[in-house]
């Protein structure tokens, strides 16, 4: 098995210790690669659009984003990690989503992706936690995958977790092994159930798609999904990720 982990911060703060908690339970089988934002991707998407017209090999960071990328791709478990800063995702996590807009639907969406599972862990010393995690769940959904758990953890009392009551120590880490117990149980062989609000949002991009290619402007997003079939009978969730 292997997971991909997108941490949102260097810092190993609560976030960091709640992501560690969850992991633990697969280390001793599971091959986990982990990204720490901003070292692994420093740059900000600067909207050229090369990636739309060009292709993402065109993009400057292409370096940073193809070995992300290929990590995601492989990936049986995707974990998303961010502290809430001031009620949103870090902004070097907006920085590295900003870089994957061209796999968004309307796009080159990646096949492999209608088939991923993936979590997101969020924490805020107040209120923020959720509206952190439904930035990245608002990427994620979009690329294409529907099996996605959040974990939102308001602290209320310190940032930093030697500095929390034992009790809150306790709770914090029975629900995360909830959500680790969870995941564990999985038969990661088969790919995850693609939900129907995604295949609606699939086929209203296809719809456009259609109607671009009747055009005759028919672009890079264009023939990608002309090569992928998706503009006849074709689906990316048709592989077995249909249960």
């Amino acid at each position: 098995m292997k997971i991909t982990v997108i941490n949102g911060t260097e810092k190993r703060g609560v976030t960091y210790k709640l992501k560690e908690i969850f992991l633990e339970r697969f280390k001793p089988s599971a091959e986990i690669t982990e990204y720490y934002l901003p070292k692994d991707c420093p740059a900000f998407c600067v909207g050229c659009t090369n990636c739309f017209t060009k292709g993402e090999d065109s993009c400057k960071d292409f370096n940073y984003i193809s070995t992300i990328e290929k990590s995601l791709i492989e990936a049986d478990l995707i974990v998303m990690t961010s502290p809430a800063y001031v009620m949103h995702a870090t902004g070097a996590m907006k920085a590295l989503l900003d870089h994957f807009a061209y796999r968004w639907m309307p796009h080159r969406p990646a096949p492999e992706m209608f088939g991923k599972r993936a979590v997101i862990i969020t924490q805020c010393i107040g209120s923020g936690a959720k509206s952190a995690a439904k930035d990245i769940k608002h990427s994620l959904s979009w690329w294409g995958i529907s099996k996605i758990d959040v974990y939102t953890a308001a602290l209320m009392d310190d940032i930093v977790w030697d500095n929390l009551s034992e009790k809150k120590q306790n709770k914090l880490t029975e629900s995360v092994n909830k959500l680790s117990r969870k995941f564990a149980k999985i038969n990661y062989v088969k790919p995850a159930r693609t939900k129907l609000i995604t295949r609606i949002k699939f086929n209203l991009c296809r719809l456009i798609q259609k109607r671009v290619y009747k055009s005759g402007n028919a672009g890079l997003d264009n023939e990608y999904w002309i090569n992928n079939g998706w503009l006849d009978k074709s689906r990316p969730w048709k592989n077995g990720n249909n249960i």
